[in-house]
């Protein structure tokens, strides 16, 4: 069974930044490439980042910049750290298996805010 963890999401004020975590169990997570994704009140899911398995990075355009996506293999973990924290930053934040078979697991994702 693939579990997908996420954490480190809070309440953050505008310029600030935060690090998430999701912790990937079920997989050999070495072997595949990760993605986050965000979904923001009243709108679809979105692409964020991505990352392969020999850690080649991928941006949306807009947040290329403030945002890095990385992975520890060692720890099956997958971060992203995001800087420059704007409020159209908020959000639930997901990780995400890119593999066709994969992509189906979800974790219960993350809660970003940015407000003053």
């Amino acid at each position: 069974q693939v579990q997908l963890v996420e954490s480190g999401g809070g309440l953050v004020q505008p310029g600030g930044s935060l690090r998430l975590s999701c912790v990937v169990s079920g997989i050999i997570f070495r072997d595949y490439a990760m993605t986050w994704y965000r979904q923001a009140p009243g709108k679809q899911r979105e692409l964020v980042a991505r990352i392969t398995s020999d850690g080649s990075r991928n941006y949306v355009d807009s947040l290329e910049g403030r945002f890095t996506i990385s992975r520890d293999n060692g720890k099956n973990t997958l971060y992203l750290q995001m800087n420059t924290l704007q409020p159209e930053d908020t959000a639930v934040y997901y990780c995400n298996v890119n593999s066709r078979h994969l992509s189906i697991y979800w974790g219960q994702g993350t809660q970003v805010t940015v407000s003053s």
